[in-house]
């Protein structure tokens, strides 16, 4: 491959990515049935018994005087007119088109304990529904064969459905550990997920380079979201060995940095580590509320900082974001206005990996598109020469798909020390040697499973 990917060159990338992650298809993961039909009438239980709780609340017989028809509790359009028009509720979200939102972060925030009842229906049905149904239906023999996609998504990244791999729960632990628990390795073998660490903030930095970031990734010593959230949550002796300090490390980096890299803006950031992270209410506050510090309660510290209020968080994050962009992210924030410019005059802009996107884009598409794309085809380029090694060198391990960042293996017990050193040579070592314009040092993390056992008892493992 060119050290300068040509449209030519690109072609080629998604040809060859399509032949290795078909040949991955092929070999499949293996599911329990017997665990997962088990596990459904678990669920149903489950279901039926929270459903019928929840039916018998004044909130849900309120719901139900309004309604004209039948109430449909997982009806989103049902839910949302009877919170923000018959009740009257503030949303603490809107969507895309300005309504009010259902999602969970928004019904957590409302603080009202038949929504947070709902919430837990719903996701055992999801799970049930969607990931182990999903499983059951599509499972030839015992074992699925999961679809990867490289033409739908508009950003070039991939997709996958039938079952849909790439969306199998794995933050939420609960849903994790119900759904992970029935997928494992051939007999004999076990799985391992090589997953790329900050790849599309690390990929970014290749298209605006700015000097700041590019200190923060190339010096470990330096930690962006600890600083982040040194300042948010003004701590001085901020320490993330500290677990709590740890935890708002967690609330900076996912609340606040991540966000305002994709687009969001200080209003959204503010409400989402107060309420959410930091679990304090809206408007007021008093003392003793939120999550725990040291010593003290979130919102007690904060009162002694002066910040007494949503409205002063608010104005807080509204500071913070000016530095973030003015002063931390300078460079950073000057390329996004000249790559939007730029688009505005041609109508396309090119990637890094010589594709291009055209057409209708907002300002957050135009500069996120060519990042996400990017950053997925660093994984995609590491996929097709893992598998071609794999290959040529006739190991008994086989890649059996891909995840966003992650690349999933099963693996032949013997050889996992050599897929180990294989894998970061390749996606960290030879892959910026090919690519020229990576101007960042890239990094890898491992988590593997114990030979025979399930998805869900993954653990993190050094790579020699």
């Amino acid at each position: 491959m060119k050290i300068e990917p040509t449209s030519l060159e690109a072609y080629r990338l998604l040809h060859q990515g399509t032949l290795a992650l078909a040949r991955a298809e092929r070999q499949g993961i293996r599911c329990d049935v017997e665990y997962i039909e088990s596990a459904k009438k678990r669920l149903t239980k489950q279901i039926e018994r929270l459903e019928q709780k929840f039916l018998s609340t004044k909130f849900y017989r309120h719901w139900e005087h309004t309604v004209k028809g039948k109430v449909n509790i997982y009806s989103d359009t049902q839910l949302r007119i009877f919170l923000y028009t018959i009740k009257k509720l503030k949303p603490l979200k809107t969507t895309e088109t300005g309504k009010g939102s259902t999602d969970e972060e928004a019904l957590l925030g409302l603080g009202i304990p038949e929504l947070n009842n709902l919430l837990q229906i719903r996701k055992l049905k999801k799970n049930r529904d969607t990931y182990l149904d999903g499983f059951l239906r599509e499972q030839i023999n015992g074992y699925i064969h999961p679809s990867f996609n490289l033409h739908l998504v508009r950003t070039y990244r991939s997709s996958s459905d039938r079952p849909n791999f790439q969306n199998i729960p794995k933050r939420d632990k609960e849903s994790m550990l119900l759904t992970r628990r029935a997928l494992f390795p051939r007999p004999g073998h076990q799985l391992l997920g090589i997953d790329y660490s900050g790849l599309e903030v690390r990929i970014a930095a290749c298209y605006h380079k700015d000097p700041n970031m590019l200190k923060y990734i190339h010096d470990s010593t330096t930690d962006m979201h600890a600083d982040m959230a040194k300042q948010i949550f003004m701590i001085d002796d901020f320490n993330k060995d500290i677990p709590e300090h740890s935890y708002l490390r967690n609330a900076a980096k996912n609340g606040f940095v991540f966000p305002e890299f994709y687009g969001d803006y200080f209003r959204n950031c503010a409400e989402g580590m107060a309420c959410g992270w930091g679990k304090l209410p809206h408007g007021r506050w008093k003392s003793g509320e939120g999550v725990n510090l040291p010593g003290m309660a979130l919102s007690d510290h904060f009162i002694s900082k002066g910040i007494k209020s949503l409205d002063d968080f608010t104005n807080h994050i509204k500071e913070i974001e000016k530095d973030f962009w003015g002063n931390r992210f300078r460079e950073y924030a000057k390329w996004k206005e000249q790559w939007w410019k730029t688009y505005q005059k041609n109508g396309f802009i090119k990637m890094k990996t010589g594709f291009t996107c055209s057409g209708i884009m907002g300002r957050n598409d135009c500069i996120n598109y060519p990042v996400q794309g990017a950053a997925f085809h660093c994984l995609l380029w590491s996929f097709i020469r893992l598998d071609t090694i794999l290959d040529r060198f006739n190991y008994k391990t086989r890649l059996i798909g891909q995840i966003h960042d992650e690349i999933v293996f099963d693996v032949y017990p013997p050889e996992l020390e050599k897929i180990l050193i294989l894998a970061k040579e390749i996606t960290c070592k030879e892959l910026p040697r090919t690519w020229k314009w990576i101007n960042v040092p890239l990094s890898v993390d491992a988590e593997v499973c114990d030979v025979d056992a399930s998805w869900a008892d993954k653990k993190k493992i050094e790579i020699p």
